[in-house]
């Protein structure tokens, strides 16, 4: 098992490096690793004070690590944080992100990556979320005796170490010190295969998510644009998400502002938006406090805004339902207001506990869109119920990152 994981691995490798001809991401997971053992070497020379070191896969995970991350910070000053990256799509956003003291790609996990890159980093804990397993990493973690915490994780029947002929995944799970799980079936999955160091602490998503409404960003051009109007903040927006909603917009006949927020930053998608609306729209770049409540439509043309624009709404579409999945809910739900989606949020467990408690609604149609959001919109204790719903929801789920820190401070005083 272990060559066939050290083959897939490497084939895996191999075909991203042929992907990087054409495509950027692979160019960027490519082109990143390039002399990364360099990089880690000379950045990290000298450096004497103890080592913690995150390891997140992409920028999602990043932000359930990050309230983990800080805390850490506030409780243990003394040591330098190492913070790496699988994906492209966290790293190039993150990687100059101060909570940390380093911020690297993650080289292929082969033995001899691992016991290098372990030698270089020398880290005196780890700590890996939600679905980060990796078989050479852990198993140099756990040779060279240093505790590792796996947390907001999150298990299924459906996956390799609960199947009969999963030993050899299973036996990777066994690496870990302690793992934190977000819900009771995880916690029952892994007692299942005799997993006993494990705690139901919930999903440090909810914590990040408080904190950004505790430290978000007043938008001018955002309140002067909202005009007193109900307000729709459709953020993460992809094409199919806006196939649905842009003729629901076209039709809709009563006061409504809406604020558009794309998932990607490219001008032909935001062309065809401003051809597809009927409404009157304006670019974020372009808009003014004086004039842009004249407008029905506000297009934000950059990165990094839409936790705090939410602040603003009544409702909330997120994106990505029509694709891979739904992006993140919460940050829409902890400011109190019906959050819709797309049909793909079947693996969301946020999403479908508020579906079930009359806070979020699932979409496939445009008919279903309207009939929906006229029903929101037009019974004003209906809509207030559902945002009583995603704000409680979102303040119930909350801790997940203090009951971590408490095994830390017990893990680092052994």
């Amino acid at each position: 098992m272990i060559l066939l994981y050290t083959l897939s691995l490497q084939l895996y490798v191999l075909l991203i490096r042929v992907a990087a001809l054409w495509n950027p991401k692979a160019r960027q997971f490519a082109e990143g690793r390039k002399g990364i053992f360099r990089q880690i070497e000379e950045k990290l020379r000298g450096n004497s004070a103890p080592v913690v070191w995150f390891h997140v896969a992409s920028l999602g995970e990043f932000e359930q690590a990050r309230p983990v991350i800080e805390q850490f910070r506030k409780d243990h000053p003394a040591f330098r944080i190492v913070l790496t990256f699988f994906s492209p799509s966290g790293y190039e956003v993150r990687k100059n992100y101060a909570g940390a003291d380093y911020v690297f790609y993650l080289p292929a996990d082969t033995r001899r990556n691992a016991r290098r890159f372990l030698e270089l980093v020398n880290p005196s804990l780890a700590f890996f979320a939600k679905y980060e397993f990796w078989h050479h990493y852990l198993t140099g973690l756990n040779r060279r005796q240093v505790p590792v915490i796996s947390f907001s994780a999150i298990f299924r029947p459906g996956q390799l170490f609960f199947k009969p002929w999963g030993g050899f995944f299973r036996r990777i799970l066994q690496n870990f010190t302690h793992i934190f799980v977000q819900n009771e079936e995880s916690a029952r999955l892994l007692a299942g295969i005799g997993l006993k160091e494990v705690t139901l602490a919930g999903d440090t998503r909810f914590d990040r998510v408080v904190a950004v409404v505790a430290g978000r960003k007043e938008i001018p051009v955002a309140a002067a644009f909202r005009q007193g109007q109900p307000l729709l903040v459709i953020g993460s927006a992809w094409l199919p998400d806006m196939a649905v909603i842009a003729p629901f917009l076209n039709s809709f006949t009563s006061p409504l502002k809406v604020i558009i927020a794309p998932h990607e930053l490219h001008e032909e998608w935001m062309q065809q938006m401003e051809r597809e609306l009927t409404r009157k729209t304006i670019r974020y770049s372009k808009a003014v406090e004086a004039t842009v409540g004249s407008f029905d439509v506000l297009i934000i043309d950059n990165i990094g805004m839409l936790s705090s624009l939410y602040a603003y709404g009544d409702f909330a579409w997120i994106g990505g339902g029509f694709g891979k999945g739904i992006h993140n809910t919460l940050e829409a739900a902890t400011f109190g207001m019906p959050v819709f989606f797309g049909p793909r949020h079947g693996k969301f467990q946020e999403a479908l506990d508020m579906i079930r408690l009359g806070g979020a609604y699932g979409i496939s149609t445009t008919g279903e869109l309207t009939e929906i959001f006229n029903r929101l919109y037009h019974n004003h204790d209906l809509r207030r119920q559902a945002s009583l719903v995603t704000r409680q929801y979102v303040l119930e789920h909350t801790g997940a990152t203090g009951v971590i820190m408490e095994m830390v401070r017990a893990v680092l005083k052994g």
